[in-house]
């Protein structure tokens, strides 16, 4: 008997091992001038990765993939290389395709009631609705989506942040990813925008 409630006692303890390390397991994007897709301007690098395989975006999004329901998301990594703070509340993305055609970010809050996912409630239609119901049947509300979208609004000199933008698209060879906004704080100069090619990854 004792030596099954102290085999019962490694196993438990084993399982809680087991979850603390999927726990810890962060996403930890790289330098921002690692990534081919990334261009360089006043010493600010900007890099534009597209997440559009099953094996990029479960390193992101655990078991969901945003690309199956009409999303693209974009990781976007900027380094500020200069000795000035940078201000990004003011940034603007777009996805520009082949053919020019021009898809602005969806607001990753957004993203759960895109196109192709349920819509979200209007009010004021005189039907009952419960806050949220739809919003978790659908794949697209896990905490990653709105978790690892782009949020900072400052950058400080010699640092770096990340984060996804999201696109109601998909990846066609030839895309490019543009931004723009990108601020020093102390005088509000733009830094000149960023145009990066973008390509599905095979």
């Amino acid at each position: 008997m004792k030596v099954l409630l102290r085999g019962g006692f490694v196993v438990m303890s084993l399982a809680l091992l087991s979850g603390a390390d999927k726990k810890d397991d962060r996403f930890s994007p790289g330098p921002a001038a690692s990534y081919s897709s990334h261009q360089t301007n006043d010493k600010v690098t900007v890099a534009a990765v597209p997440y559009d395989t099953d094996d990029l975006t479960r390193t992101a999004f655990g078991k969901t993939n945003p690309n199956q329901h009409g999303i693209l998301p974009v990781l976007v990594v900027i380094q500020n290389d200069t000795d000035q703070a940078l201000k990004l509340d003011s940034i603007e993305v777009e996805y520009i395709g082949p053919d020019n055609r021009r898809v602005e970010n969806t607001p990753a809050s957004d993203v759960a009631y895109s196109a192709e996912g349920p819509r979200r409630p209007k009010m004021g239609s005189g039907a009952p609705t419960i806050p949220g119901l739809g919003k978790h049947k659908n794949p697209l509300s896990g905490w990653e989506i709105e978790g690892r979208a782009f949020a900072p609004r400052m950058l400080p000199a010699h640092e770096a942040a990340n984060g996804f933008f999201y696109f109601q698209t998909r990846l066609l060879p030839g895309a490019r990813f543009y931004l723009t906004g990108i601020r020093v704080a102390s005088t509000g100069k733009d830094i000149f925008y960023f145009e990066i090619p973008i390509e599905p990854h095979h």
